[in-house]
């Protein structure tokens, strides 16, 4: 069982917390580069982990992530002007630059070097496949840059979006590491979803399963077995690389896809989806049904990251379609089946309350190695799933014979190689 305790150190990642200082310790993915598309376009507000942050891109192009406030009076800098590389605050004209650096204030002289301190708390950047990274921890244990195969595949071959969920990040976390409940909840979309459709997509719906965990250098890879042929099982193979990418196993030689669970703030969420195919670009109708909210994908309210399809209007749940068995759950959409279920816990859900299985020991265990992960971060230790190596990993999907390892046996399917194709079925 989880205590109080244990769940309060798990979810709490502001400034100052235990949890918080290990995801500090990693790059983030924090904005998508489509939100600052060109130099001196509008600023962004960003929150991560608690703190609310300004994110722009000056007129050479470079990206500034810095607190939200101007120095002087607390304006948000999001009413700001950017202009002539800095971002100017609209009340009494102080401008800084993307290090957060104040470089005028208009009403002290310049010579008085009042400006020179003032300085913003900033963080570093790097934009990569398609992403803008924030890395929020100590300067100096910057770690290397990510190396996850989607976001170095050519820009034809990924499709990145990005929603917000109303709960707490590892609530999100879980039913990612979590494959059983694919047979449940996800079991008519496994047929009509045409981004899951697949004969391994059938061998999904069997709700006999075994569950294995092995534990790897940059987090766990989780093994669902399923009845497959006489003799056979159908494996489903999900990699979790510390501390909140997930990779979900494939279906056919449709896309892989994956996800990374971002904490806003405690009790809200950034649910990224990644969706790429490392030996040919997406085709047109994979995108049309990803774009139209397909896949691991939602439609979103224009002008924000929150779905259509939300806790307000109930997740548009169809009763009816539940009760003639057309859909397991009545919500519509595997990403909005997943975000209706584990908001549906509350905020931050109570583990103390729990009754756990032998299918939740990927649950157990990634905890466990969080509890331990966030301890030895805080003692300056290099935490696990910072070498860029541990991310160059994949997913699977795979038929074996009765009584094989299926760590074992999967081998170099679950290493990403450039331009070869993943193990699918």
């Amino acid at each position: 069982m989880t205590t109080r305790e244990l769940n309060d150190f798990l979810a709490r990642t502001g400034p100052g917390t235990p949890m918080g200082g290990l995801l500090r310790r990693y790059w983030i993915p924090a904005l998508l580069a489509a939100e600052i598309p060109q130099p001196d376009c509008p600023p962004v507000r960003l929150k991560l982990l608690g703190e609310r942050l300004i994110a722009f891109r000056d007129s050479a192009g470079r990206i500034g992530v810095m607190d939200e406030f101007c120095a002087h009076r607390g304006v948000s800098l999001w009413f700001g002007r950017n202009e002539e590389h800095g971002l100017r605050c609209p009340y009494h004209g102080w401008k800084y630059d993307v290090s957060g650096q104040c470089i005028e204030v208009p009403s002290e002289p310049v010579e008085s070097g009042f400006c020179r301190k003032i300085k913003l708390t900033s963080y570093p950047c790097v934009e990569m496949g398609d992403v803008i990274w924030l890395y929020m921890g100590p300067p100096d244990k910057k770690p290397p840059l990510p190396n996850f195969e989607w976001a170095t595949v050519a820009p034809a071959h990924r499709f990145v979006t990005k929603r917000t969920q109303e709960c707490n990040w590892l609530q999100a976390l879980e039913g990612g590491i979590d494959s059983v409940h694919v047979s449940f909840l996800h079991r008519h979309d496994l047929r009509s979803d045409p981004l899951h459709v697949s004969q391994g997509a059938e061998f999904t719906r069997e709700t006999s399963v075994r569950f294995e965990v092995v534990e790897s250098k940059g987090g766990m890879v989780i093994g669902v077995r399923r009845p497959a042929t006489p003799g056979q099982l159908y494996w489903r193979i999900t990699q979790w690389i510390m501390p909140f990418h997930t990779m979900i196993p494939p279906y056919g030689d449709n896309a892989l896809n994956g996800h990374a669970f971002v904490p806003i703030d405690d009790e809200n969420c950034m649910a990224w989806c990644f969706t790429h195919h490392p030996a040919r670009p997406l085709t047109a109708h994979e995108l049309d049904t990803m774009r139209g909210g397909g896949g691991i994908h939602v439609n979103l309210i224009p002008g924000t990251f929150r779905p259509v399809v939300n806790k307000d209007n109930d997740y548009m749940i169809d009763r009816v379609a539940q009760r003639h068995h057309k859909s397991y759950s009545g919500v519509k959409g595997i990403a909005m089946q997943d975000a209706a279920i584990q908001e549906s816990c509350g905020p931050i859900q109570d583990r103390s309350k729990e009754n756990l299985v032998s299918t939740d020991n990927g649950v157990i265990m990634a905890r466990a190695r969080l509890r331990k992960a966030a301890l030895a971060a805080a003692r300056g230790e290099v935490p696990d799933g910072i070498d860029p190596a541990t991310h160059a990993v994949r997913p699977a999907a795979i038929v074996l014979p009765d009584g094989a390892s299926f760590y074992e046996a999967a081998g170099d399917a679950l290493k990403a190689t450039a331009g070869v194709a993943h193990a699918s079925v």
